[in-house]
C-alpha cells in the first residue's frame, strides 16, 4: 500500500489547516466588532498583511516608524486580512497589564513554543494557574535572598575578568577584541547555575559543555524570521487547536524546532537530577538557600491542591535557566556597546565604582553588599537607561479573552474623522504590546526619548499619570500580575557584572561593532550586519583600565 513520506503528510495537513483557518477568519471578520477604522498602514498582501515588514526589520524600528505616522494605537493587518493592534499608548498598556488582570492571555502558538522550550512553567500558565506558580516561586526571588545571590554574581564576573586579563597579558598591544555575548552568556549561565540550583555548569571553563552549546543562539535559531513561509507558519500556529498544536510542536519535521527540542531534553535531564537532590536535602534537613531549594520547600508547605507537580517544577527550572542567563547576557552586551560609544559615561561610572570601593575598604569590608549597589546613583541610572533604550524583550503578544474597551492617553482620530478616547476591541483580538514603544514614548520620557542619556534619571519625572513597570516605571519587565518575577535578580546581576568589568577594563568600538544590528528574535540580540547568519555577536576592544 502506498504511503506518503512523513514530510509530505505534514505539508498536506498544514495546507488543510490553512484552508480551514481562512474560512474561520473570514467568518469571524464578518461577525465581530470592527477595528477597520483605526489608523494604520495599508496592506500590500492579503496573504501576509503588514507582518513581513513588522517582523523583518531591526527590533522595533517599524514600531517607531508607524508611531510617528499613526499615533500610539495602530491597526496592523495580519495574514488573510485579519486586523491586529500594535499598542504603544501608556494608558492602554496600563489597562492591559494592571486593570484587566488576566483578561489578556498568551497567543496559543507562542504558548506552544514556550512549552516546548521550558515545559508547563510560569511562562505557560494563565489565570489561577499563574497565581499558583507565582506563589510557590516568590520565596526564591524575595529581597532577603538577594544577600545570598550578590556574592555569586561577583564570583563569576570576577572569574570572567580573570580570563580576560590573561588574554590581554599575552597580546602584543595590551588589548584584545572579545565577542562580548559569547563570554557573558557563559558567565551568566554559571552564575544562574550556582545561585538558582547550587550547581556548577562550568561554562566559563568549557565552552563545549553540551548544555552551554545547546543554549548558544537558541532564541536566534528559533525565532529569527528568514522566509515568508516562516511568518505564515507562526501565524497559522495561533489558529490551531491546542492539543494538535502541541503535537505539531513536539513532532513536526521543522528544522528550526530541532534546536529547541534538543535543548529542552538536555536541560530537563539536568533538572530531574537536581530536583531529586533538592527533595532529599529537604528531608534530611540539609537544604541550602539556592532558588530551587527554596522553591521545593515552599511547594511542600502549600496546600496539596495548590502545589506544583514534578513536571511543573522541572519547567520552572528550565524557565529560570533560559530567562536567567540569556536576557541578562543580552542586556549586559547592550550596556557595553553604549559605554564603548561614550567614553565619558564609562569614565564617570568607573569613578563612582572606585569611590564606593574605597568606602568599602575603609569600613573594613572587601565585598559590595546589596545596599552598596542600591546606593550607587550613576550605576543605577546607567542600568535603567540601558533597560529603557534596549529592552531585551521588545514586544509582548496578547489576545483579548473577551470583548473589551481600551482607554487611551490621548484622543485618536479614526479614518472616518471621528475622535475617540477609547477603542472597543472584540474577543480574540491579537495585540502586540510594544515595550520599546512605551520605553521611548516622548510623553513619558521627554523629547530626547530616542537618545541614550543616563542623565534623564536625575530629572524630576513630571508625568505621574501612568504607572506600569516594577522598576523605574519601565515596561522592560512587563507589569502587574504578569510582571517578571526575577526582575530584582536581573538588576542586581547587571550591577555586579558592570562593577567588575568597568572597574578593571576600558571598552572601545571596533569596525564590526559599528555595524551592529538589533536583531528581532523574540529577544533583542546584537548581530553584525552582513554576518547575521553567525548569530549573536558584539566584538569590542578591551584593555586594562588605568589606575
Amino acid at each position: 500500500m502506498f504511503r506518503l513520506p512523513r514530510i509530505m503528510a505534514f505539508l498536506v495537513a498544514l495546507w488543510s489547516l490553512f484552508l480551514l483557518s481562512t474560512v474561520y477568519l473570514v467568518y469571524k471578520r464578518l461577525t465581530r466588532i470592527s477595528l477597520a477604522n483605526i489608523p494604520g498602514p495599508q496592506s500590500k498582501s492579503f496573504l501576509y498583511g503588514n507582518l513581513l515588514e513588522l517582523l523583518r526589520g531591526q527590533a522595533s524600528d517599524v514600531d517607531f516608524k508607524w508611531q510617528a505616522m499613526y499615533g500610539d494605537i495602530i491597526r496592523v493587518q495580519g495574514h488573510l486580512g485579519e486586523d491586529r493592534l500594535l499598542v504603544l499608548d501608556p494608558k492602554a498598556l496600563q489597562y492591559i497589564y494592571h486593570t484587566s488582570g488576566y483578561r489578556f492571555i498568551k497567543p496559543p502558538g507562542r504558548k506552544a513554543l514556550g512549552r516546548l522550550m521550558t515545559g508547563p512553567g510560569i511562562l505557560f500558565a494563565e489565570g489561577d494557574d499563574h497565581k499558583r506558580h507565582r506563589k510557590v516561586l516568590l520565596p526564591g526571588f524575595g529581597g532577603p535572598e538577594a544577600k545570598f545571590y550578590v556574592p555569586v554574581f561577583f564570583k563569576y564576573a570576577n572569574k570572567m575578568a580573570s580570563k580576560w586579563k590573561e588574554l590581554i597579558s599575552t597580546s602584543d598591544n595590551q588589548s584584545v577584541i572579545l565577542d562580548i555575548p559569547s563570554w557573558v552568556s557563559r558567565a551568566t549561565l554559571d552564575a544562574i547555575g550556582e545561585a538558582a540550583f547550587d550547581y556548577q555548569f562550568g561554562a566559563l571553563d568549557d565552552s563545549t559543555n553540551p548544555l552551554t552549546t545547546a543554549y548558544t543562539n537558541l532564541l536566534f535559531d528559533t525565532f529569527t524570521i528568514q522566509t515568508d513561509n516562516s511568518s505564515l507558519l507562526l501565524h497559522m500556529m495561533e489558529r490551531i487547536p491546542q492539543r494538535l498544536l502541541r503535537y505539531l510542536a513536539e513532532n513536526a519535521p521543522v528544522q528550526r524546532l530541532k534546536h529547541v527540542r534538543m535543548t529542552n531534553e538536555l536541560s530537563t535531564q539536568v533538572a530531574k537530577k537536581l530536583l531529586n537532590e533538592k527533595k532529599r536535602a529537604l528531608v534530611t534537613g540539609e537544604s541550602s538557600r539556592d532558588i530551587m531549594s527554596l522553591l521545593v520547600k515552599a511547594n511542600v508547605s502549600e496546600n496539596p491542591k495548590t502545589q506544583l507537580d514534578d513536571e511543573e517544577l522541572l519547567a520552572q527550572m528550565n524557565t529560570i535557566i533560559l530567562a536567567g542567563h540569556e536576557t541578562t547576557a543580552n542586556a549586559f552586551s547592550w550596556t557595553l556597546l553604549e559605554l564603548s560609544k561614550r567614553p565619558e559615561v564609562q569614565e564617570r561610572l568607573r569613578a563612582e565604582i572606585r569611590a564606593k570601593e574605597r568606602l568599602i575598604f575603609d569600613r573594613g569590608d572587601t565585598e559590595f553588599t546589596v545596599q552598596d549597589l542600591d546606593s550607587m546613583a550613576y550605576l543605577t541610572a546607567v542600568v535603567k537607561e540601558v533597560l529603557r533604550f534596549h529592552p531585551v524583550v521588545y514586544n509582548i503578544a496578547r489576545v483579548a479573552a473577551r470583548d473589551d474597551v481600551l482607554p487611551l492617553s490621548k484622543p485618536v482620530t479614526l479614518t472616518t474623522g471621528k475622535v475617540v478616547q477609547e477603542v472597543p476591541i472584540p474577543k480574540g483580538t491579537f495585540i502586540l504590546a510594544s515595550v520599546a514603544g512605551y520605553n521611548k514614548n516622548k510623553e513619558i520620557w521627554g523629547e530626547d526619548a530616542h537618545a541614550f542619556n543616563p542623565e534623564r534619571w536625575f530629572r524630576k519625572n513630571t508625568n505621574k499619570e501612568v504607572s506600569i513597570g516594577v522598576y523605574g516605571n519601565l515596561f522592560s519587565f512587563a507589569g502587574g500580575s504578569m510582571s517578571c518575577i526575577g526582575w530584582r535578580f536581573a538588576v542586581l546581576e547587571l550591577h555586579a557584572f558592570l562593577i567588575e568589568v568597568i572597574n578593571n577594563f576600558e571598552f572601545s568600538m571596533t569596525t564590526e561593532a559599528e555595524r551592529v544590528r538589533r536583531e528581532a528574535c523574540s529577544v533583542m540580540t546584537p548581530t553584525v550586519e552582513g554576518e547575521v547568519e553567525k548569530g549573536s555577536q558584539l566584538p569590542l576592544r578591551v584593555a586594562i583600565a588605568s589606575r
